[in-house]
């Protein structure tokens, strides 16, 4: 759930939207509704083929108009949050050096077993599966010169494979779409990720139509932006409550999952950790 500011705009580079089919969590999206935090996008989107549109009918997308990254700083309110850099998790244990009751690598699982020293070998064996790269190009244009879609799967194309009108998802109208990149085409401009904006802006006018170029291209590069298998447990936990979460502990990754796979982390942690 990643918004950067892009032209003096806040826009969401990473996950699109998120769906509701779990009450627990619903709650804590009508919470966020109820306060203005979130908002119901859409159920219909369409798919993109050879530049025809079929609507695709689906479940509600939530969005937030300020960005997915601010429900994350909601549940964050009243906890005391640290900004620092993390080497090095090891036995204790410790992270960095210092004692920790217990850990959570709440992260992809390249980055998790980056941290994580061989003394957590059976945890590390778990976090096996491959990450798809992602590319999320955010092109603004002067003015909306595309059809009244919300959101667009691109089938077919070697460059694309999802378009999101960012004015309509975000509620504000800014002439700003988002595309992703296919994890092949991300995988060749990894190295030099701006020199992708071109080809990926040339990639969304053909599967909207849009006869203007873009005013401005912006490319984010998720080296780990997507987890390619699917794994029953929500969660992996360390007999010395080391544990790791997120979307990967899933059937299909989604924000939703990702919450689901913390909350049940926390509450496996909360339990072993009572006196």
């Amino acid at each position: 759930m990643a918004s950067r500011r892009v032209d003096g705009r806040v826009v969401d580079t990473g996950a699109s939207y998120f769906t509701v089919s779990d009450d627990g969590f619903g709650k804590v999206v009508e919470g966020w509704r109820t306060r203005g935090l979130a908002r119901p996008w859409t159920d219909t989107l369409v798919v993109s083929h050879e530049g025809d549109l079929e609507p695709k009918p689906g479940p509600v997308r939530w969005a937030a108009p300020g960005g997915l990254r601010s429900l994350v700083e909601d549940l964050a309110k009243g906890l005391d949050v640290r900004h620092t850099t993390v080497e090095h998790v090891g036995p204790g244990p410790e992270v960095d050096g210092l004692p920790a009751s217990a850990v959570v690598l709440a992260m992809p699982d390249p980055q998790a077993v980056r941290l994580l020293d061989p003394a957590y070998e059976d945890l590390r064996q778990t976090l096996h599966d491959p990450f798809e790269p992602v590319l999320a190009l955010t092109a603004r244009w002067a003015e909306r010169s595309w059809p009244d879609v919300q959101g667009a799967f691109v089938a077919g194309d070697p460059v694309i494979s999802w378009v999101a009108d960012d004015g309509r998802r975000r509620g504000d109208g800014a002439p700003v779409l988002v595309a992703h990149s296919t994890p092949e085409f991300a995988a060749e401009h990894l190295d030099a990720p701006d020199e992708a904006a071109g080809p990926m802006a040339v990639a969304v006018r053909d599967a909207l139509g849009i006869e203007t170029e873009p005013e401005s291209t912006h490319v984010h590069r998720w080296t780990f932006g997507k987890p390619s298998g699917s794994r029953e447990e929500p969660f992996a936990l360390d007999d010395a409550l080391v544990g790791v979460c997120g979307d990967a502990f899933s059937d299909r990754p989604r924000v939703e999952a990702a919450y689901l796979s913390g909350t049940a982390l926390g509450e496996a942690l909360a339990d072993r950790l009572k006196p």
